[in-house]
């Protein structure tokens, strides 16, 4: 029986093996070591599917439902309901987890010389922000999940921690770091003390001086991008005859992964057919119905996430939304997306600060800002916690594949 070390991220999931005296990735999507975390449940041909497979099934238009950023609902209310999945069956959103981890252990296990039995499982500081109580909670579901799959021992490390083990593998001298493990759902930070000699030992509680964390991250910066950009065409902060802004609840729900098909019940579909005659634009309201009607939703949030990407390193870009209105395109750029996401950049570089201040030390005496997560990759963001600490050198890890590389590490100590 061997082991395999776990990182089910809000965006990607990666799993990394032992190989000799050193640990791996696995291929889990032909070549590819990293797995966008996404479930389509294909109800035309009832299947599912995964990862960048989930995601072309669902563009190439079959009927179904695609399930995005599960991790964020666990110890959330959320957890334990079903949903539909459009064909009159329904699933738990745990149950749709278990399935994800499944896949990934299937996809591993395709590879390993021997039965997984056991598991280190990354997770975030914390699950929810400023409850403890739904935090446990949800290690507790993401637990009963790995259970469920098959594994029976189970272990759990901090996200951020095991960003360090990776970085701490390249060093030849004790120093101070502070990991900023920015991902899709959550931005983790832990200042942990790091060096070769401490390398050596299994339990590292003392050398990590704090935590802190928020639930603010890379898809909170789509949904600030969709909504200052593609959902203006469709009428978000348009105004009425009377000069009031027409109800913005519709725009917010189609800026959400989870609640998009919330607005494809017919009930809604109702309610905003009769709101046409609040739209001074008409063609905003056609827009808009359009998307419902087709159920563009994912489509739009997917355009928002490329576009973030095509400008976080200061170009420009413009969003084709040809599928609503032929030549219908929107400007963008890297200062509109700074402008967009201040408020998320402002809790997340406060969160940094908190850190460090909860360690008792001084912004100063950080030697080095250890970046990791896909959200790491916006420059201004990057640029805004280094700039909070002008004494600590900003180090770039692998932002897919740290995480799982350091609970690769922290699993080789637990089991071998």
């Amino acid at each position: 029986m061997t082991y395999c070390a776990i990182d089910f991220g809000t965006s990607n999931s990666a799993v990394a093996l032992p190989d000799g005296l050193r640990m791996r990735l696995a291929p889990v999507e032909g070549d590819a070591t990293t797995l966008p975390t996404a479930v389509f449940f294909n109800t035309d041909e009832n299947e599912q599917s995964y990862g960048r497979a989930a995601l072309e099934a669902y563009i190439d238009g079959f009927d179904g439902r695609l399930m995005r950023s599960m991790k964020s609902i666990l110890g959330s209310p959320l957890a334990d309901n079903v949903t539909d999945l459009g064909d009159g069956s329904a699933i738990k959103y745990t149950d749709v987890i278990t399935l994800f981890l499944q896949h990934l252990k299937q996809k591993a296990q395709a590879v390993a010389p021997e039965p997984l039995t056991r598991a280190v499982l990354g997770r975030p500081v914390f699950f929810v922000d400023d409850d403890p109580r739904a935090d446990r909670m949800a290690q507790q579901q993401l637990e009963a999940c790995a259970h469920a799959v098959g594994f029976r021992e189970i272990h759990f490390q901090f996200e951020p921690i095991a960003a360090a083990f990776d970085y701490e593998a390249r060093l030849t001298q004790e120093g101070l770091v502070l990991v900023a493990d920015i991902g899709g759902g959550t931005s983790d930070f832990s200042l942990v003390r790091v060096g070769p000699e401490r390398a050596r030992h299994l339990d590292r509680k003392s050398d990590v001086l704090a935590h802190h964390g928020v639930h603010v991250a890379g898809t909170d910066f789509d949904r600030r991008v969709e909504l200052a950009t593609i959902l203006r065409q469709l009428g978000y902060q348009a105004l009425d005859p009377q000069g009031r802004e027409v109800p913005n609840r519709v725009y917010f729900d189609l800026a959400t992964w989870h609640l998009i098909n919330t607005v494809y019940t017919p009930k809604r579909v109702g309610e905003l057919q009769l709101m046409r005659h609040l739209y001074v634009d008409p063609r905003h309201h056609d827009r808009l119905m359009r998307v419902v009607d087709r159920r563009l939703g994912h489509a739009l949030t997917a355009h928002a996430e490329e576009a973030k990407i095509d400008v976080s390193a200061g170009g420009a870009t413009e969003i084709d939304m040809e599928e609503i209105q032929e030549a219908l395109r929107v400007a963008f750029d890297e200062q509109q997306l700074i402008e967009a996401g201040k408020e998320e950049t402002r809790r997340i570089v406060e969160a940094a600060l908190e850190t460090v201040k909860r360690a008792g030390v001084a912004a100063a005496d950080v030697g080095a800002i250890y970046f990791t997560g896909g959200t790491t990759g916006l420059r201004f963001l990057s640029d805004a916690l280094a700039a909070a600490f002008p004494a600590a050198q900003p180090v770039f890890g692998d932002r897919l594949a740290s995480v799982a590389t350091g609970l690769g590490i922290y699993a080789q100590r637990v089991f071998d």
